[in-house]
């Protein structure tokens, strides 16, 4: 097999989790955030979209149980801007600034990254493209 990219990633959410959802990932981050089918109850969770090839599917559920070091570590999204362009617009957004590294290695090389976490307690890393 010759894998070319991460289609999506499923995280639980709790199920009153939705707002918490749209006003993190959409509001803060500024992802797209696609739950018409969700909404109109025809699938179960909804979804952040990070490009045109890439997701994160969202389930509220009553078995949710927070991320502990045991079970997850964090997920890593590249974007377009800066190390200080990420920074900036955290800062405004008021998404509180976990740490940042200058040049951690990921799958398409190293470059300066920012940790957030989001309201359910996982952590997003959010990395300049290389």
């Amino acid at each position: 097999m010759k894998a070319r990219h991460i289609d999506h990633v499923n995280l639980r959410i709790p199920e009153d989790g939705v707002a918490d959802t749209r006003e993190f990932y959409g509001d803060g981050l500024g992802f797209g955030i696609e739950d018409a089918l969700f909404e109109a109850g025809e699938k179960p969770f909804l979804d952040v979209r990070l490009s045109a090839t890439g997701v994160i599917h969202l389930w509220p559920t009553a078995e949710f149980e927070p991320p502990t070091a045991t079970n997850y570590d964090h997920v890593c999204v590249v974007v377009e801007e800066s190390l200080e362009a990420i920074e900036a617009e955290l800062a405004e957004a008021g998404i509180d600034l976990e740490r940042t590294l200058e040049s951690p290695l990921g799958a398409t090389g190293e470059a300066a990254a920012a940790y957030v976490r989001d309201p359910f307690g996982y952590r997003i890393e959010i990395k300049a493209r290389v």
